[in-house]
């Protein structure tokens, strides 16, 4: 690779293991199993409306969302970062969770949408509405193409085909004089009606609000369905005439474009783009928000988001630690959020919005207790 192609040495490790998990995805000289991988671990309950009374809770946090400008520019700018993972990490959670497709690599649809609207004012000077648009569509296509390929695969073969992928994309994000490379795209402008923080802060709000609902829509439509049927027993749904492998790629397309839209909102709050919206820590802290909120809740994403950019907000303030007499321990805040997502995850293995349905819900009335399985209703 540095003799013939100097700039390919970045990506040819990546794009092997691409060709083989496509070609061979047992590996070069091992045997084609005849098991296929299910999702395993505690059943889980079909999907229910939500309650009253969880319903009343979901339109009390809508006005307060409405209303947290009152508090001050500061706090919907942090919001608006908020908002934007919440979209990313509900993505992610339609395929990982009723899914079944863990991807380690879905920043770089997010990347794409952030590209998109970049590149587009680049170089045609196009408005931030027709930018926004874009997003999401140069995101489904870069999903429709890596998940024609990952589709054919499942369980591990399917996660580091999707890594693969993403690295692709990013080297040549990291690499191309069109995206000027690690430079990155600067002086993105939002349009004069979005100017101001609050204003595009409630932009932000309704596209993650209209983005998580639609999402939730999905889930709960007969697509919905066929997504578990074939994340619980694969085998079993292609015996019953579902084409398991097409509604696999259309899921994946669909959360690639809306991890695109939370790109391209992104673009226009930071003004920026860089190749590292699409690097792999990227991808996992879409997944660590996962895992916080918890796999198996509809509201998982939405809580593990939220309390993602609230500890990293946290750790990387000296003044916090300057309580505990230790300013210093901001410098490392990366290690310390790591250690506190492992503090979390331990206590709270089903997560936190799992462990607020499992522990708090029933007794407040917005969970059913007869929803409640594995032994706990």
């Amino acid at each position: 690779g540095i003799l013939v192609l100097p700039k390919i040495t970045l990506v040819l490790m990546f794009l092997v293991m691409a060709i083989v998990l496509v070609v061979r995805p047992w590996g070069l000289l091992g045997r084609q199993s005849i098991l296929t991988g299910a999702h395993g671990g505690v059943a889980e309950a079909p999907l229910r409306p939500a309650t009253l009374s969880l319903k009343l809770l979901y339109a009390a946090l809508g006005v307060a969302m409405l209303l947290l400008p009152l508090a001050g520019e500061s706090m919907a700018l942090l919001a608006v970062d908020m908002l934007i993972l919440v979209l990313f990490a509900a993505s992610l959670h339609f395929i990982a969770g009723p899914g079944g497709l863990h991807s380690f690599g879905h920043a770089a649809y997010f990347g794409l949408g952030a590209y998109a609207a970049a590149l587009l004012l680049k170089y045609y000077k196009v408005p931030m509405e027709i930018g926004l648009l874009s997003a999401p569509a140069l995101a489904a296509a870069g999903a429709l193409l890596i998940g024609w390929l990952a589709a054919r695969l499942s369980g591990v073969y399917f996660a580091m085909l999707t890594l693969a992928g993403a690295q692709i994309i990013w080297s040549y994000a990291f690499q191309s004089d069109f995206t000027d490379g690690e430079n990155g795209i600067l002086g993105l402008r939002r349009s004069a009606w979005v100017d101001s923080r609050t204003a595009y802060y409630y932009l932000v709000l309704a596209l993650t609000g209209g983005g998580v609902l639609l999402l939730r829509r999905f889930l709960f439509a007969p697509f919905g369905a066929i997504m578990r049927a074939s994340r619980d027993s694969p085998r079993r749904a292609d015996a019953i005439g579902i084409d398991v492998r097409t509604h696999q790629w259309l899921a994946f397309t669909l959360a690639g474009a809306f991890a695109g839209m939370a790109g391209g909102l992104y673009a226009y709050s930071k003004g920026s783009v860089f190749p590292d919206l699409l690097d792999i820590p990227h991808s996992f802290d879409g997944l660590y928000m996962v895992m916080l909120g918890g796999a198996q809740t509809l509201s998982g994403p939405v809580v593990g988001a939220a309390a993602f950019e609230w500890l990293r907000d946290i750790v990387k303030n000296p003044g916090f630690w300057g309580l505990f007499g230790a300013p210093r321990l901001a410098d490392y805040w990366q290690g310390m959020l790591g250690l506190l997502i492992v503090v979390i995850v331990i206590a709270f293995p089903q997560g936190i919005a799992g462990f607020l349905r499992d522990r708090v819900g029933t007794a407040l009335g917005f969970v059913r207790r007869e929803e409640l399985v594995g032994g706990r209703a």
